[in-house]
């Protein structure tokens, strides 16, 4: 699954690739921001980002989409 997060005043965002369902990194999220505390995720190859939930814009969670090649319509 993509997780893309993106930071106050940071004009880029951070893309991540999960193994955790939509509802855990929301569950995850919601306890971050609730206890205005540090959202921590780990990617497919064990790196981890910390942020601090009082820093976070915005955090989209979508399944992964096959990149389209060629000129016909889909």
């Amino acid at each position: 699954m993509e997780l893309h997060i993106g930071i106050q005043n940071i004009a880029r965002e951070l893309t991540f690739d999960v193994d955790q369902t939509a509802e855990e990194i929301e569950a995850a999220v919601a306890e971050a921001i609730s206890s205005n505390g540090i959202f921590i995720v780990s990617d497919t190859k064990g790196r981890k980002a910390l942020i601090p939930a009082s820093t976070l814009a915005y955090v989209s969670v979508g399944e992964d989409e096959p990149r389209r090649v060629g000129f016909g319509h889909a």
